[in-house]
């Protein structure tokens, strides 16, 4: 297993992947680590779609993910790549689409627990009344990621 840390506008971010594929990706609270200065083969792809992405000029990943977890966790994680770009979800609609309303606390659990930060974006489902509940990464990176993929940015008018 490789892992390379990149310098993103929300932090220092690890990827861990291989052959088979991407099985993390995280942002890191620990400000110490410092950028990778050398890029493993099998993460190449992913630092520059990540890279991609916060420039504005991906909106969607296509790389090859190594998904760890329950088969309940997988289906969410499967579930939320459907989330377009630029869209929001409740975690009720999130449940609903898994087939079981009533799935909500498990649905939420296993958003939480989403090893792929960004590339599976759990920062898409918000409470249904349109708040930004629960993020792992803190709340302001989830708000900087949807204002990030908003469709329609606030324009300075000065």
């Amino acid at each position: 297993m490789e892992e390379v840390f990149v310098q993103t506008p929300l932090g220092i971010t690890a990827i861990k992947g291989d052959e088979d594929g991407i099985v993390a990706v995280s942002v890191l609270k620990d400000d110490t680590i410092k950028p990778s200065q050398h890029i493993p083969g099998a993460l190449t792809d992913a630092v520059r779609q990540l890279e991609a992405y916060f420039t504005g000029t991906r909106q969607t990943f296509q790389l090859q993910l190594n998904l760890k977890g329950t088969d309940f966790q997988k289906s969410v994680w499967l579930e939320l790549l459907k989330i377009p770009y630029g869209k929001t979800i409740s975690y009720l609609e999130l449940s609903r689409r898994l087939g079981d309303v009533k799935a909500i606390r498990a649905a939420a659990a296993a958003n939480g627990q989403n090893p792929l930060w960004i590339v599976v974006p759990c920062h898409r489902v918000i409470g249904s009344d349109g708040s930004l509940t629960g993020y792992a990464g803190g709340l302001w990176r989830k708000k900087w990621l949807l204002e990030h993929e908003n469709p329609y940015k606030q324009q300075t008018l000065f």
